[in-house]
């Protein structure tokens, strides 16, 4: 009884076209940094009392990996 096991060649043909383009990675990192420029870029704004700057955001992340315990 034979244990090898052999992909036919359209199986292999068909995993090559399952790589992501280069856009599919830079996009999302692209969106991340200007999201995080935005935040960290809040504190220039002025709010009546609201807290600003990148603190609140760490601080409520920090919060909802501690499994929101408070």
């Amino acid at each position: 009884m034979s244990a090898a096991f052999r992909r036919p060649p359209a199986a292999k043909a068909s995993r090559l076209r399952t790589r992501l383009p280069w856009w599919a990675l830079a996009l999302p990192v692209v969106s991340f940094i200007a999201l995080l420029a935005l935040v960290a870029g809040s504190s220039e704004a002025s709010a009546a009392s609201a807290r600003q700057g990148l603190a609140p955001l760490l601080e409520l992340l920090a919060e909802l990996l501690d499994g929101g315990a408070r």
